[in-house]
């Protein structure tokens, strides 16, 4: 069954290319880490000043490095291995009637079909925006 996964995310990776998506998600882990890294640092250096300027530091850094916008399929490439699983499983009950032998079989089938390709793009937009919390951009 991996193979049909596979096909799932080439497929959504192909509607994400049409559309030339982009998303910029918040990393917000990543922006409290560095502004604890960076408090615990400028108090260790400048003792209670060093903790605020630190904690500002550390903040304004997270602040510039978060919501870059990056390519759609380039994000799904990223995704583990479970939230890949997640993903493909929802896009799966939407082309759960279709016979298809390869990726190439199931994109064709999908993009001939307006319709269906609007609720796969729908489960697309609806995981990015909910499960990661992202913001999207279409290219003109």
């Amino acid at each position: 069954m991996p193979s049909r996964v596979d096909d799932v995310m080439a497929l959504l990776c192909h509607i994400a290319t049409e559309k030339r998506m982009e998303a910029a998600y918040t990393h917000s882990r990543r922006g409290a880490m560095l502004t604890f890294i960076s408090s615990v640092l400028g108090g260790m250096l400048a003792g209670p000043p060093g903790i605020a300027a630190g904690g500002a530091v550390g903040g304004l850094i997270g602040w510039i490095t978060s919501g870059q916008f990056k390519s759609v399929p380039e994000i799904l490439m990223e995704l583990s291995a479970a939230e890949k699983q997640k993903l493909s499983a929802e896009a799966m009950a939407v082309v759960k009637n279709l016979d298809w032998t390869d990726s190439r079989h199931l994109i064709a089938l999908v993009m001939s079909n307006s319709a269906l390709r609007d609720k796969v793009l729908g489960v697309l937009v609806s995981y990015l925006t909910n499960e990661l919390k992202a913001q999207l951009k279409y290219g003109e």
